[in-house]
């Protein structure tokens, strides 16, 4: 998703097999993880372009069609450590904050052509990316969740498939905080 050629020629071959894409979800999100003054321009880059101008990459070929179509749901999903940010993470934390940027501006521009854009910022949900993380260090964050857990993928396509449906229609520009308690906007 970092390139923005490879993207739009992916999603022209999703649209050509199935069809006009009326619903995305943007999910891509690597992490380079170091202290800021340790932070090289290659982490930082790396980071960037996959997870913020990867949400460009991903929405901006589709967006014409759903403006066209007068329908569209947009789904990015953010992070925690976009909203309050997060020790060795600079990179990865402003972009997840850049991505509630994108779907509130989003939400404006598209409200009156039918388009819905939310995002879900997950707390540490069981992935593989987090999962990788020392056991030590993951035992210490799930001290830092009330629910004491890490959460589910599961609990999250359930907040995807929620903002996707036509139930949701009036919910636009929002962010869902799925984290277990561990942070509150």
């Amino acid at each position: 998703v970092g390139n923005y050629e490879d993207s739009a020629a992916g999603i022209a071959k999703v649209e050509a097999d199935l069809g006009p894409i009326d619903i995305v979800v943007a999910n891509a999100g690597i992490t380079r993880d170091a202290p800021f003054h340790k932070m090289t321009p290659q982490q930082w880059q790396e980071v960037i372009d996959t997870n913020l101008t990867g949400v460009f990459n991903t929405v901006h070929p589709i967006w014409p069609g759903m403006r066209e179509r007068k329908f569209g749901r947009v789904v990015v999903i953010s992070s925690i450590n976009g909203q309050k940010g997060q020790f060795a993470q600079v990179n990865y934390a402003a972009t997840k904050a850049g991505d509630l940027g994108i779907v509130k501006s989003l939400a404006q521009e598209g409200a009156r052509a039918g388009i819905t854009a939310n995002a879900i910022c997950p707390g540490y949900i069981a992935t593989e990316m987090v999962m990788a993380v020392p056991e030590k260090v993951r035992e210490s964050i799930i001290g830092q969740i009330p629910a004491g857990r890490l959460g589910e993928p599961e609990e999250i396509a359930r907040c995807v498939a929620f903002l996707a449906s036509d139930e949701s229609g009036f919910i636009n520009g929002s962010t869902i905080s799925a984290n277990g308690a561990q942070f509150f906007v």
